[in-house]
Parts: structure tokens; sequence; C-alpha cells
């Protein structure tokens, strides 16, 4: 199967699959050598990294189709790729697919937020009118070249609106033909056992280490009824813990040795980034 094909499988089966998030190529290495079965190239990852700036709008188009491409080629997992708002009206939405499609991405996923976008786990942010979000989904649906190709549709509807008027934009996502649904910073557990039973299509639910959803493991999300279980940026933040740590030390002692407590072995980093492949390439063409 093609990754998209594989991808659509994972959704089907609603077992709670976790998806952690990557923000550069390496990250993404990582997610694949520990035996995950996809990546989701994080919007709030790539702007925190790569920008050293908050999730609120900053990241562009071509950042993400960059980030998306460079990933694409590093790995072989199926590819769910963070698009914001689609960076404009319908019209962007379907320049969006197009541009990202191309890109390798095997997933993209839109919200419904207004113009510029949050975090979802901050406070501030609003939706646009349902009949604009659905539009957004219809385009992105019919932009598509591959009808492998995955749309899944997010709702920022909770925060402003409350759940049922989530549920309901979720439903009419599904109708719009959107493949995976979204509900973003459900705050309830009660909501969170209840969403598979009242959606048709493969869900995904989002697990915000210090956000406003409560976290439940994913064997008890599968359990529910969830396709994806979303770790965005578990990856990042303890990356940022890695090097607070590692650089204290640094200051703090004056050196710093290969200790595997602070620092990935030097071998380690080498075979990360595939260097024994590029060695034996280098021999075969000399």
């Amino acid at each position: 199967m093609s990754t998209r094909q594989t991808l659509r499988a994972l959704a089907d089966a609603r077992r709670g699959v976790l998806v952690p998030g990557a923000f550069n190529a390496l990250s993404a290495r990582v997610i694949e050598d520990l035996g995950f079965e996809a990546i989701y190239i994080t919007g709030a990852g790539v702007t925190n990294m790569c920008f050293g700036l908050p999730d609120q709008g900053f990241m562009g188009l071509a950042d993400i189709a960059d980030h998306t491409a460079r990933i694409r080629d590093a790995v072989s997992l199926p590819l769910i790729v963070d698009a914001d708002t689609g960076f404009g009206n319908a019209l962007n939405v379907r320049h969006t697919v197009r541009t990202l499609e191309r890109a390798g991405a095997d997933c993209i996923q839109f919200e419904d937020q207004v113009a510029p976008k949050r975090c979802g786990h901050f406070s501030g942010k609003d939706v646009i009118p349902t009949e604009e979000a659905v539009s957004k989904i219809k385009a992105a649906v019919d932009a598509r070249q591959d009808g492998d190709l995955l749309i899944m549709a997010r709702t920022d509807a909770c925060a402003t609106q409350g759940f049922e008027a989530a549920v309901e934009r979720a439903l009419k996502f599904a109708e719009a033909g959107a493949d995976i649904l979204f509900v973003e910073a459900v705050t309830r557990a009660e909501e969170i056992r209840a969403l598979p039973q009242q959606l048709p299509r493969p869900q995904l639910m989002n697990m915000v280490i210090g956000g406003r959803t409560p976290i439940f493991d994913a064997d008890q999300l599968g359990q529910l009824g969830y396709g994806f279980v979303l770790y965005a940026n578990a990856a990042l933040q303890g990356a940022l813990a890695g090097m607070q740590k590692a650089l204290g030390v640094l200051r703090d002692t004056r050196r710093l040795d290969e200790d595997p407590a602070l620092v990935t072995p030097f071998a380690e980093r080498q075979r990360l980034v595939g260097k024994p492949d590029w060695d034996a390439l280098e021999k075969h063409y000399a």
C-alpha cells in the first residue's frame, strides 16, 4: 500500500494510533526510528522551533510545504500535515492542497479559526461562520489530485460556542467530504467519551501536555473508537527540556562529556542521520 492508503487503513481501524509531532526532518527520523506508525508535521512546532515565535499564525504555506518536502525525503511513514486555516479563503485552500500534496503530504488538516489563528489551547481565538468553514472543506476535497489523499477537518468551536455546536460543525464537515474529524480543546472527560458515538468519521484526539484537554492514554482512546491520538509537541517539549539540562550543565561546570544522561552519543547521532549509508554510497561511487 502507499503511505496514503496505509494512513486511511490506520484511521479506519479506530484503535488509537499514537501520532507524535515532528518539527523538522531529524525529529521525524527519531519518531520513525522508535517504531511509531505515523507522523504529524506540527505548525506550532515549526513556528516555535524555526522562528522562535508562538503559535499565532506566523507560519506560511511556503514554510510548511518546505518542511513537508524535507520530512517526506527523510522518512517513509505516513505524514499528517497541519495547514492551519489554509492560509486564506476557499481558493487559497485549493492552492494549499495542491502545494502540500506535491510536497508529500498524506493527510492535510484544516481548521475553522478566524485568521490569524492561535494555538487551540490559547485564549482569544474565534471561528469563522459555519458556511464559510464548510466551503473551505469542500474546496480541499475537490482540489486533491490523488483520491487517497486524506482531508482532516478541525473545529475550534468548543471554546467559543460550546461542545454541541462543535459537534454540529464536525457533522457538517463530514457531509462536505472530510475523511477525519478533529474537535479541538475538549475540556471534559465525558465529552471525550461521547465524541466517537456522535460523529460518523474516524477522529483524532489531541493530547496537549499542559493544555486544556484531560489526558487519556492511547489505549483508552482506542477503546472509545478514536483513530488517532496526537501528541503534537511531545518531541518539541522533550527536546527543550534536554537542551536546557545539557546546556545548564555546560554553563555550570564549564565542560560537557559524552554522558548519555545528558547528550545523545556521537555515534548514535551519526546513525540517525544515516552516515553509514552515505559512507557506503561514497565507496560505491568512488
